[in-house]
C-alpha cells in the first residue's frame, strides 16, 4: 500500500496558500469587485438627486421707449431736399470740382462745361454793345446840332432875316435827328439784351450748387457729354447729385388699417439697420394723403430730430410710433428679461442663473418696469447671461439642471 504524504495536508498558519489556490481566489475576486462597483453605482444613481430639466432665457438689452410704442413700420432714409445738377444745354464736361462725399456751399462752382463757342459769342455781343453806344453818342450829337440850328433859324425868322422854308428845314432836321437818336437808343438796348443773353449762355456752362449740401452721386466725368434730356448716345443726364443732409427723413409705409394711430407731429423713434444699438428721435412731418391700392398702405414721412453725420440716404430704417415724447432718462438701454424668469422668495425678486458648472444659482435682483414683452431688471447680471425660465418650485440654489430648448 502506497504511503500518503500527510505533510501536504498541513494548513499554513501564516495564511499562505499554494499557487493553485491563489489563482482560484484571484479569478473569483474580480467578478465580485465588478458586481460590487455596479451595485454602488446603481444605488448612487437612485439615491442622488436627478438634474432638474428646465428651459432657459437670456438677459437682453431693452429700451424704455418700448412701453410707449403704438405701431412699428419700416422704410428708407431719404433727403427731402435733393437736386440732380445738369446744364441747360448740351455740352462736354471740361472740369469737375467736387466728388462723392464733398460738402458744398450754395453758389459754389462744382463743374464747368467747354465754353469757347459761347464765350466768343459773348465777346461779340459786348462789341456790338460798344458799337451801339457809339451810335447813340453820334445820334445825340446830331440831335444837339439840330436843336441849336432850329433855335438859330427861329431867331432869324422872327427878325425876318430868313424865309419860312429855312425854318421848316431846321424843324425837319431836328425831327430826323430825334428819330435817329431814338433808333440808336433802341439798338443799344437790343445790343445789351444780346449781351445779357450771351452772358447767360456762358454762365450756363458753369454748374453751381443751388443750396448747402453733400455730393451723394456723380454721373459724369471730364470729357463726357451731358444733355438735359440724355437722348444722345452715351450722353449723361446729370453731372452731380447733391442732398441737404439737414432735411433727412424716413419714408415709411403704414398699413391703412393702422392710420388712426398716427398723426402729424407724433413723436417717433428711429432705428437704422446700420446702427441697431442707436435710437434716433423723430417726428411725423407728413402723412401723404393717398393710399396705395396695391399694398393698402399710406406713405408717412418722419423727420429726424437728432442729426448725425453717420446717417446716409437710402439706409434701411425701422420706425416706432410712440404714444408720448420720450424723456432723456428713457433714451438709454437697460437690462431686461422674460418676466417668467423672475420668481419671488421671501418678498425678494430672485432669478436662477445657470452657471458653467451646470447648476442653478439663485440671485437676488430688482425688477422694474414692463417694457413690452420683457421686464426691466438690475443686480449682478449682464447681457447674455442664461437664466432659468419659469423655474419650478423644486428648483433651489445649487441644484443641478438639465437644459431643454433655449429661448
Amino acid at each position: 500500500m502506497k504511503e500518503v504524504d500527510l505533510g501536504k495536508l498541513r494548513v499554513d498558519r501564516n495564511g499562505r496558500v499554494g499557487p493553485k489556490a491563489a489563482s482560484v481566489r484571484k479569478r473569483l475576486s474580480v467578478p465580485k469587485l465588478a458586481l460590487a462597483a455596479a451595485i454602488v453605482l446603481v444605488v448612487g444613481w437612485f439615491l442622488l438627486p436627478k438634474p432638474v430639466r428646465i428651459q432657459t432665457t437670456q438677459v437682453v438689452s431693452a429700451w424704455p421707449s418700448q412701453q410707449y410704442q403704438l405701431l412699428n413700420a419700416t422704410g428708407y432714409v431719404v433727403a427731402e431736399r435733393k437736386a440732380a445738377l445738369a446744364p441747360r444745354g448740351t455740352g462736354r464736361v471740361a472740369w469737375l470740382g467736387a466728388g462723392e462725399g464733398d460738402s458744398v456751399k450754395a453758389g459754389t462752382l462744382v463743374a464747368q462745361l467747354e465754353s469757347k463757342d459761347v464765350e466768343a459769342g459773348y465777346q461779340a455781343a459786348k462789341a456790338n454793345v460798344a458799337v451801339a453806344v457809339a451810335a447813340v453818342t453820334n445820334a445825340q450829337g446830331e440831335f444837339d446840332d439840330a436843336t441849336r440850328d432850329l433855335k438859330r433859324e427861329d431867331t432869324l425868322f422872327k427878325k425876318h432875316m430868313v424865309p419860312l422854308v429855312m425854318l421848316q428845314q431846321a424843324e425837319s432836321r431836328l425831327q430826323h435827328a430825334a428819330a435817329g437818336r431814338s433808333s440808336a437808343v433802341a439798338s443799344l438796348e437790343a445790343a445789351r439784351a444780346n449781351e445779357r443773353s450771351a452772358f447767360i449762355l456762358v454762365d450756363s456752362t458753369q454748374i453751381r450748387a443751388p443750396f448747402d449740401g453733400v455730393v451723394i452721386g456723380r454721373s459724369a466725368n471730364v470729357g463726357d457729354i451731358v444733355t438735359p434730356l440724355a437722348s444722345a448716345a452715351d450722353a449723361k443726364g446729370a453731372i452731380l447729385t447733391i442732398a441737404d443732409m439737414t432735411t433727412l427723413e424716413v419714408e415709411a409705409e403704414v398699413s391703412e388699417s393702422s392710420l388712426s394711430q398716427i398723426r402729424v407731429g407724433q413723436p417717433c423713434e428711429i432705428v437704422l439697420d446700420a446702427f441697431p444699438d442707436r435710437h434716433f428721435r423723430g417726428k411725423v412731418s407728413i402723412i401723404v394723403p393717398t393710399v396705395n391700392r396695391a399694398s393698402a398702405t399710406v406713405t408717412t414721412k418722419v423727420r429726424f430730430i437728432d442729426h448725425d453725420a453717420s446717417i446716409l440716404p437710402d439706409m434701411s430704417a425701422r420706425v416706432a410710433f410712440l404714444s408720448r415724447e420720450v424723456g432723456s432718462e428713457d433714451r438709454k438701454p437697460v437690462l431686461a428679461v422674460n418676466p417668467a424668469a423672475i420668481s419671488e422668495q421671501g418678498g425678494q425678486a430672485v432669478v436662477f442663473q445657470i452657471g458653467a458648472d451646470g447648476r442653478a444659482h439663485a440671485l437676488a435682483v430688482k425688477a422694474g418696469r414692463a417694457l413690452g414683452e420683457v421686464r426691466e431688471i438690475s443686480g449682478g447680471l449682464k447681457i447674455g447671461d442664461a437664466l432659468a425660465l419659469a423655474a419650478p418650485g423644486k428648483l433651489q440654489d445649487g441644484v443641478r439642471v438639465e437644459l431643454a430648448d433655449a429661448k
